[in-house]
């Protein structure tokens, strides 16, 4: 499930407007995990520390695509099992414990009806109620078993990473910008974004939330340093059918069709420092949209090591208490922002 694009304004800006003196910005653009990446750092080994990160990515990538026939993800639904690499089972164990956690709003195993709607590909359809239901039984966390590095789905299952995989990517990114002598970078990985210490000019990172409404406007900016942002939502991938009805291409695996619950967007934040990482806000983002704004609601506060910013259907941008001195509203947006109550 793709992520949609988080925009980092005054990271653009800043390449383009450092001022003399001010640490050297270097930027590295990359195509991966079906997506394009734009990677920045500042200061010492900067460039140094953007290609490790690309090859990284890179390396992933070759480990946990669903299309490429020799990674782990392809071996072990072509076979039924396999013996996964490190990355690739850590990052499957973390899956299953999301699906756990959200009571199955996040499961990698949806893959199948994923693949049923096809709406990523050039040949959407609407399936029938009959199609959906024989492959409801496949869908479950309950059909993956994990031993050591070892992996074995259940007959008929298959998984994808793809909803998780590019958080996983993030995290391995801010343990390459951590480890270097870089005082800030970002790297934004198809709208999962992670930004790390300061701009050129010593300030915070601006991570600008697209409107759903307006894809060439914003619905709101954020203002970070260590921290993660992942946006889910449906309005950048759908296709429309013959009757007119819109399909989002995320699926809620309780149903089997796109979710329709008067959300248009869910962004979550984790820090560094509290312990977040981007594979989580990645799992969030997506079980959060499935959830729908009440659910998404009730698990933020029993869970509450997150922050979040839903849009929603009605006009409203809601956000959480941890980002009020790092939140900006978008004059003249026409949204009715809101304060979520702890």
């Amino acid at each position: 499930m793709r992520k949609l694009t988080c925009l980092l304004l005054a990271c653009l800006l800043a390449l383009s407007l450092t001022a003399c003196g001010a640490p050297k910005t270097e930027t590295l653009d990359i195509f991966s995990m079906d997506t394009y990446m734009s990677l920045v750092a500042v200061g010492d080994g900067a460039f140094d520390v953007l290609q490790q990160t690309a090859n990284e990515i890179n390396t992933l990538e070759q480990r946990l695509s669903r299309t490429i026939d020799t990674s782990d993800v392809a071996q072990l639904n072509a076979n039924g099992t396999a013996v996964l690499s490190n990355d690739t089972a850590a990052l499957l164990r973390s899956a299953l414990e999301y699906s756990a956690e959200t009571n199955g709003a996040f499961d990698v195993t949806i893959a199948p009806l994923v693949a049923l709607w096809g709406i990523t590909t050039d040949s959407p359809r609407v399936p029938s109620q009959e199609e959906i239901d024989a492959l409801l039984p496949l869908v479950g966390s309950e059909h993956v078993r994990l031993d050591g590095d070892t992996a074995a789905l259940d007959e008929g299952c298959t998984i994808d990473l793809g909803g998780i995989g590019k958080g996983y990517a993030s995290d391995k990114a801010a343990e390459l910008f951590a480890g270097s002598s870089i005082s800030g970078g970002f790297v934004s990985l198809g709208g999962n974004v992670y930004v790390h210490g300061t701009t050129a000019e010593g300030k915070p990172w601006n991570v600008a939330i697209q409107d759903p409404n307006n894809t060439e406007g914003f619905a709101c900016t954020l203002h970070l340093s260590d921290a993660f942002v992942v946006t889910s939502g449906g309005y950048q991938r759908y296709f429309t059918a013959p009757d007119g009805t819109v399909y989002q291409h995320i699926i809620d695996p309780a149903t089997g069709w796109p979710v329709q619950n008067g959300l248009l967007s869910v962004s979550i934040v984790t820090r560094r420092a509290d312990g977040g990482t981007g594979t989580m806000a990645d799992a969030y983002s997506t079980a959060l949209y499935v959830m729908g704004e009440d659910g998404a609601v009730d698990f933020w506060r029993q869970q509450g090591t997150f922050d979040m910013v839903l849009v929603t259907e009605d006009g409203r941008v809601l956000y959480t208490p941890g980002l009020a001195d790092c939140f900006s509203e978008t004059e003249g947006s026409g949204y009715d922002y809101q304060l979520l109550a702890a």
